[in-house]
């Protein structure tokens, strides 16, 4: 397992919120990227959500000036990951479809690349049971959007070795990232903390006993919270959210983790935040 630099291949499988914002800061320092999705449309649609993330980033001065971007290419199939010097899953909070992700990618590179699962909740251990060199597996959790927040979570299974624990921090310091690395379980440290918060402010919203505004205004005012626990839920993704609550629910048995009603109803809807137009707040006019 080699040091990565920032001209080495990295593989990103996911093409949605998360993965396209990974692969903007990925070849934002650098790096090639191959950027994997089975969707049809959202391979269309990768290059120009990849290209409006980085002109963002560009525009609060959060990428090096003097590297040139890496090439970005879009595939269908897991097998073109194969050359990557590290592979990164970020697909949807399901723990089965993450499992599935990354034993194709553990066929499609060998033993010895670096697997990094991008998971807000699912414990590596878990993770593990699915790949055949679990030595390889580390967890990363970066924080939306990935090319602004300088700091991540990494977690180590039971199973990690130590020759992937230094290639994550590797990797993460020639992405200007800090890693902090937690213990495994379900929810790490910032999930565990964070959405058992927002969970019960969608709950206050629902009780009727005050409005997201309300909530949002009363957290970042009283208690420091930079953007409001239901903003910060429609910059998650409802959908995401949902799973990952569902995750925390079914892996700890604590009653406080399952998803409100009121959240269910919205993903019921369509509504899942900022991705889609509207969640809990209205952002129709700044997607046209």
């Amino acid at each position: 397992m080699s040091d990565n630099n920032s001209d080495e291949p990295l593989a990103v499988v996911g093409a949605g919120v998360m993965g396209t914002a990974v692969a903007a800061l990925a070849v934002g320092h650098g790096h090639p990227v191959t950027l994997i999705d089975s969707s049809p449309r959202a391979r269309e649609d990768a290059p120009d959500r990849v290209r409006f993330q980085l002109r963002t980033a560009r525009m609060m001065n959060a990428l090096p000036e003097d590297r040139p971007v890496g090439p970005l290419t879009v595939a269908g199939t897991q097998d073109a990951a194969a050359g990557a010097s590290a592979v990164i899953e970020a697909v949807t909070e399901d723990p089965k479809e993450k499992a599935a992700v990354l034993a194709g990618l553990a066929a499609a590179t060998g033993p010895g690349t670096l697997l990094v699962s991008n998971t807000s909740g699912v414990p590596i251990e878990e993770l593990g049971d699915a790949v055949p060199h679990p030595e390889d597996l580390v967890g990363v959790h970066f924080m939306n959007p990935a090319y602004l927040i300088p700091t991540v979570e990494v977690v180590l299974g039971p199973r990690t070795g130590d020759a992937a624990a230094r290639a994550v921090h590797t990797l993460l310091a020639g992405l200007g990232r800090r890693g902090i690395v937690v213990g495994d379980g379900p929810g790490f440290v910032t999930s565990r903390l964070l959405h058992r918060m927002i969970n019960d402010a969608i709950e206050l919203v629902r009780e009727g006993r005050a409005t997201p505004e309300t909530v949002d205004a009363l957290m970042r005012d009283c208690i420091g919270h930079r953007t409001g626990p239901l903003a910060t839920a429609d910059l998650i993704g409802l959908d995401n959210l949902a799973d990952s609550l569902r995750v925390l629910h079914d892996r700890t048995g604590d009653a406080a983790f399952r998803p409100s009603e009121l959240l269910l109803e919205k993903v019921r809807r369509g509504h899942l935040g900022r991705k889609s137009g509207r969640g809990f707040y209205d952002y129709e006019e700044a997607i046209r």
